[in-house]
C-alpha cells in the first residue's frame, strides 16, 4: 500500500497519468499469461514505441498527453534497466559466492551445538550451499531470520512428541524449514478417523505407525533433513534422549503426557513449546523455568477433574484448528532457535476458531511449584 500511495503521488506530480494506461496494457499481457522475461521484453518495447512516437511527433496529441520529452524517457529507461542489472548481478554473486554462515543466534549457536548439522545431498547441478540457498531462499531474505538463523536451524536438534493432529503440522513445517535433526516419538498406529485433521498421514497409511509414516512424509518433502522416529511413548525418565536435543515440541493429548513431558524438560533446562486444542479452540504457550518462564506445573498443578476436558474422540474437533494451532507451533519454534522476535515464554496464546478471536495473557512461574521452584531448577 505505501509502495502504491507513492507511486500515485509520482504520477500526480510529474502529470505522467499516461502510466495508468501502461500499467494497464502490461495488466492485461500478464491476464493473457505473458510471464517472466516474455513480459519485460514487452515492457521494453512498449517503452520504446512510447518514446519513439514522442520524439517523432513531439507537438501531437500523443505527445501532449504523455508530457514528458523523450530524453526524460530514455534517461528513466536507462535507470531502470541499470537497477534491474545490478539487482540480478547481486542476486547471482549471492546464490554462487555466499556460504551459509556458521555463527547465529537463538538456542543453537555452533559452540554450543549438540552435533554437526546433517550433510546436505550435491545435486547434478550445484554444490551443497546452491541446493540451500535455492531451498530456503524465502528464509534468507527475512532481515529477523537471514543466512544466520537458517544456519542455526540447520544445526538444530529438535524432539517432537506425537505426530496426530498437532504434530502433524509441526513435523511438516520444521522439514520444510530446514531443521537439521528432527526426532518424532509417537506409540500409535494411523486411523482413518486421524485423516481428517493429520494433513501428514495419507489413505495408504492406515495401520502404519505414526512415527514411521510421518518420517517418510518429512523425507519426502525434504531430503535434506535428517529424521528419526521413535515407536514409543515419551516419560519423565526420558530426561538423558530430551538433553540430546535444543528443543522440545509437545503435541501429545493427555494431561499425564504432558505432565511427564514438561518433567523432563524442566530436568534438563531445555524449552517446551507446548499446544492443546478441543472442539473449537486451542492454546500454545512457551515452557521455560530455565530462561524465567513458568512450566506447565506452574499453571496446572492438578490434572483436570474428570470429564471437564475430554479426548478429541469424544468431545470432537474441527479439522482446521490443528493446523493452525500446530501452524503456529512450528513459528514459536523457528523464532526460539534463530533468536527471532519475541517467543511466548511468560505468555499463552488462546486462539477461540468458532468466533474468531485471540486472548494473549501473561503467565508467571510460582516459587512453590513442586516441578520448578525454588531448588528444583538444574545448576546454571
Amino acid at each position: 500500500m505505501p509502495v502504491l500511495i507513492l507511486l500515485l503521488v509520482f504520477v500526480w506530480a510529474t502529470g505522467g497519468w499516461w502510466l495508468l494506461g501502461y500499467g494497464a496494457v502490461l495488466g492485461w499481457l500478464y491476464w493473457l499469461r505473458l510471464r517472466g522475461w516474455k513480459l519485460g521484453l514487452a515492457a521494453l518495447l512498449l517503452w520504446l514505441a512510447v518514446t519513439a512516437a514522442v520524439h517523432r511527433w513531439p507537438e501531437g496529441a500523443f505527445a501532449r498527453a504523455v508530457q514528458w520529452p523523450s530524453p526524460v524517457l530514455l534517461w528513466l529507461l536507462a535507470v531502470t534497466l541499470i537497477g534491474l542489472a545490478a539487482w540480478s548481478l547481486l542476486r547471482l554473486a549471492h546464490r554462487h559466492s555466499v556460504a551459509l554462515p556458521q555463527q547465529g543466534p537463538g538456542l543453537v549457536p555452533v559452540k554450543q551445538a549438540v552435533s554437526e548439522a546433517p550433510p546436505v545431498p550435491v545435486n547434478g547441478t550445484g554444490s551443497p550451499a546452491d541446493a540451500e540457498l535455492d531451498r530456503y531462499a524465502r528464509h534468507i531474505v527475512l532481515r529477523e531470520l537471514g543466512g544466520p538463523g537458517q544456519a542455526a536451524l540447520r544445526r538444530a536438534r529438535v524432539l517432537v512428541v506425537g505426530a496426530g493432529g498437532l504434530g502433524a503440522p509441526v513435523c511438516l513445517y520444521l522439514a520444510a524449514a530446514g531443521v537439521g535433526r528432527i526426532t518424532v516419538a509417537d506409540d500409535d498406529r494411523v486411523g482413518l478417523s486421524n485423516l481428517q485433521r493429520q494433513v501428514i498421514f495419507r489413505t495408504a497409511d492406515a495401520d502404519r505407525l505414526k512415527a514411521e509414516a510421518a518420517r517418510d512424509a518429512m523425507l519426502a518433502l525434504n531430503p535434506h533433513v535428517a529424521v528419526t522416529a521413535l515407536d514409543r511413548r515419551i516419560t519423565a525418565e526420558d530426561a538423558a534422549l530430551l538433553a540430546g536435543h535444543d528443543l522440545v515440541i509437545d503435541g501429545t493429548d493427555s494431561f499425564a503426557a504432558r505432565q511427564a513431558v514438561n518433567a523432563a524438560c524442566v530436568a534438563v533446562g531445555v524449552p517446551l513449546v507446548a499446544g492443546s486444542i478441543a472442539q473449537w479452540e486451542g492454546q500454545l504457550t512457551v515452557w521455560d523455568p530455565a530462561r524465567g518462564a513458568p512450566c506447565m506445573a506452574c499453571i496446572f498443578p492438578e490434572a483436570p477433574a474428570a470429564g471437564l476436558a475430554p479426548a478429541c474422540a469424544e468431545a470432537g474437533v474441527v479439522g482446521p484448528l490443528p493446523g493452525v494451532i500446530g501452524s503456529m507451533m512450528a513459528l514459536e519454534a523457528i523464532k526460539l532457535i534463530a533468536g527471532a522476535g519475541e517467543p511466548l515464554r511468560g505468555r499463552m496464546l488462546i486462539f477461540d476458531g468458532l468466533y474468531s478471536e485471540n486472548r494473549l495473557m501473561k503467565i508467571s512461574r510460582r516459587a512453590d511449584c513442586p516441578v520448578c521452584g525454588s531448588g528444583h531448577l538444574p545448576p546454571g
